[in-house]
């Protein structure tokens, strides 16, 4: 078991807003600009510069990708001073590149801190996902029930007929059956274009947003980025990892996955105490994005603690030159 006494998240929570604060920071000039790689670069190399400040001993477990895939903020590497505690580092440095480089919604920076051992190392695959807010019976709904079977039990607990429920899903290809099934319920779709993150955060404050439920398959790393934010939120999350090809299958015997089939709950995505950061780059639901006027950026960051159940929203106006 890893060594949670020195895991200060109080103290440790102020220094990761600023990780993810540097990470948008450096990607406002990119809004807009129809380069996702370079928003993404960007991102990247201020938020590794930032997490090196930070007295930890850090290794990345969600992160760029393999060792032979991403030179830097990849999967192992270790980043912090090497004096502070053990910690596993999930982070998403431009969650939304295509947001970003479109100016469209929803684009952030995203990043969770854990005592070492207690993050998934969820492999680059897809996860077949399932989220709903705080307030509801354990396993109300799950991953074993059908897209209406979801909409119905959920209408159910809450008190609702199925048409005021609202599901979030990603748009793609591959949803468009469970997309036609939900609308048969007469439940609403909020569609997204990228960032399941924020559709997952989205749950956990449903009278905000208008969202009570999110469902479908993304990747694997942004689930365990999604379960950390709903562990500080409150609220269940479900996923499974699905796979397309041997390839997959090898990257996840690798990360440790023995049971391929294995439904993950959210407290088994994430074991322990977490702190999560993220900060708006582009307008959206869950932040305001950055705001650029003559001499200075400004951003908003959401930073939560699950060991407290507290949720800050912080305000930064920082001179630039």
């Amino acid at each position: 078991m890893p060594d949670t006494a020195a895991f200060n998240d109080r103290m440790l929570s102020l220094g990761l807003a600023r990780v993810s604060e540097a990470a948008a920071m450096a990607s406002a000039k990119l809004v807009g600009r129809g380069d996702e790689k370079a928003a993404d670069q960007a991102a990247v190399n201020a938020m590794r510069d930032q997490l090196n400040l930070l007295d930890i001993s850090g290794v990345v477990v969600i992160g760029e990708g393999e060792r032979d895939e991403a030179p830097m903020l990849y999967i192992g590497e270790e980043v912090g001073t090497g004096y502070g505690p053990a910690v596993d580092i999930a982070l998403d440095p431009l969650e939304g590149t295509t947001l970003t480089a479109k100016d469209m919604p929803n684009a952030l920076t995203v990043i969770a801190m854990a005592p070492r051992g207690t993050l998934l190392h969820a492999p680059d695959t897809y996860m077949e996902k399932l989220a709903i807010g705080p307030g509801y019976p354990t396993d109300v709904v799950s991953l074993d029930m059908s897209p209406s079977e979801r909409v119905r039990a959920l209408a159910k607990a809450r008190g609702c007929d199925d048409s005021d429920i609202t599901v979030c899903v990603l748009e793609r290809p591959r949803h468009e059956d469970m997309i036609a099934e939900i609308r048969e319920t007469g439940a609403a779709i909020r569609l997204i274009t990228d960032g399941d993150v924020a559709g997952v955060i989205h749950c956990a404050e449903a009278d905000i947003t208008g969202i009570d439920m999110y469902m479908g398959t993304g990747g694997a790393p942004e689930g365990v980025l999604a379960a950390s934010a709903l562990k500080c939120m409150g609220g269940q999350m479900w996923g499974k990892l699905v796979f397309r090809n041997e390839d997959e299958v090898a990257r996840a015997r690798r990360a440790g996955i023995q049971d391929l089939d294995k439904v993950y709950a959210r407290d088994e995505l994430v074991t322990q105490d977490v702190i999560f950061a993220a900060t708006g780059v582009t307008d959206g639901s869950v932040v305001r994005g950055i705001k650029r006027e003559p001499g200075y950026l400004t951003t908003e960051t959401i930073l939560m603690r699950s060991k407290t159940g507290s949720v800050r929203r912080m305000v930064y106006r920082n001179p630039v030159k």
